[in-house]
């Protein structure tokens, strides 16, 4: 997106009146306003390329309610988020933005350098050029089937490591549709699709035989490593999957402890007693067991008890913004704390950078996954990436 305009929404006359002037000499055009209703009335339909400087704390209309209006009216902005709150109802803001699927640019606490939104606007401008989002694909129930029995699926793999020593501890595993016509597609665009139409079992289970295959080709070229695989909610109401996965471990020549399953929290809500029954089982079978997305969905302290998991991942959006966001950096240190004490082990995801790592190894995290270790590469490329590996230089940057 090249901004073009910026809306001000403050009821401060002489905040505005200097934001305004440094926007103008940014060359942007810039509708301002001191009431928020104001905009409501007078804005029918936004200019193109805009975005929104939004204070929290205004009377009448408050920020918050501005919010709500924008998503009731389906006229959405992109939103830089001002205030001179406490940073907690600031972050709290910015959660509820969110969820309302607002496009959040930044967060700003009062008074800030006008230089600093500056940077802000340029660096938004800059990671939607990259970022421009692609036009949505119409994927059908048949060609999602076709995919599967046709060998259009494929697996990439991301490295996990050992945060203290660097050293290569397991994989996950991605899935990817080869399409004919489409090309690579990621799980986001099929994935519901599966577990709409009750295809998430095939898919699942193809899913696995891949990942299983290649653990057994990399077993014979000396690479021992355990492989997680992500299953959906759909997964852990059948009953059967437990002597499945036996069966084609077995098939394999492989033992259970080489793969893991990744369950995320909100998965685990709805048939408890049922979850609770399959992961059990494929706990005695030897297979382990990861809680994923950890942070995000609405576990409960009893659920962690009885559930048999064996390891934790913490959410790659509390990760990612470790070392900015006094909030996220608590529930890292929390989520970390406690899996230790229910004896799992700790997997950070989305570690982007040195700083992180170093921070997760002070906190006493166990395992990091993300792009500053390796992004997801197919099973060949992976293998050159394992022989050229050096974990000192991942270690000390």
């Amino acid at each position: 997106m090249s901004i073009k305009n910026i809306y001000i929404i403050d009821d401060e006359p002489q905040a505005v009146e200097v934001l305004s002037e440094y926007i103008q000499l940014m060359e942007y055009t810039v509708t301002t306003f001191t009431e928020a209703e104001v905009f409501f009335k007078e804005i029918t339909e936004y200019q193109e390329n805009s975005l929104m400087i939004l204070d929290l704390n205004m009377p009448v209309m408050d920020g918050i309610e501005v919010m709500r209006q924008m998503v009731k009216t389906g006229r959405l902005l992109p939103l830089i988020l001002v205030s001179g709150y406490d940073s907690g109802v600031l972050h709290s803001a910015e959660q509820l933005a969110k969820a309302y699927s607002l496009d959040i640019v930044a967060t700003i606490e009062k008074p800030f350098k006008l230089n600093y939104l500056h940077e802000i606007i340029q660096g938004y401008k800059e990671t939607q050029t990259i970022n421009r989002p692609k036009e949505a694909l119409t994927l059908s129930t048949d060609e999602l089937e076709n995919a599967i029995l046709t060998d259009q699926l494929e697996m990439h793999y991301q490295p996990q490591i050992n945060i203290k020593t660097g050293k290569v501890l397991g994989l996950e595993a991605l899935v990817r549709w080869q399409h004919p016509e489409h090309g690579l597609i990621f799980p986001d665009s099929f994935i519901s699709l599966a577990e709409n139409n009750n295809l998430i079992g095939d898919l699942t289970a193809r899913v696995i035989k891949l990942s299983l295959e290649q653990a057994l080709k990399w077993q014979s070229e000396d690479i021992n490593l355990h492989i997680s695989v992500n299953i959906s909610s759909e997964n852990i109401k059948s009953l059967l999957l437990p002597e499945q996965l036996s069966k084609l471990l077995k098939l394999n020549n492989l033992s259970p402890s080489v793969l893991t399953l990744e369950v995320t929290e909100s998965s685990l809500m709805g048939q408890l007693v049922t979850s609770l029954d399959i992961l059990t089982r494929l706990r005695m079978k030897g297979i382990e067991l990861s809680i994923d997305d950890f942070g995000t969905g609405y576990s409960s302290l009893s659920q962690l008890y009885r559930m048999p998991f064996t390891e934790l991942k913490v959410d790659k959006s509390f990760v990612m913004n470790l070392n900015n966001d006094e909030e996220a950096r608590g529930i890292v240190k929390t989520c970390i704390m406690l899996g230790h004490e229910l004896k799992m082990l700790i997997v950070a995801e989305g570690v982007e950078n040195k700083d992180i790592l170093n921070k997760l190894n002070e906190m006493g995290c166990d395992i990091a996954q993300g792009y500053y270790i390796a992004r997801p590469m197919p099973a060949a490329e992976l293998s050159l990436w394992l022989k050229n590996y050096d974990a000192s230089k991942v270690i000390s940057g």
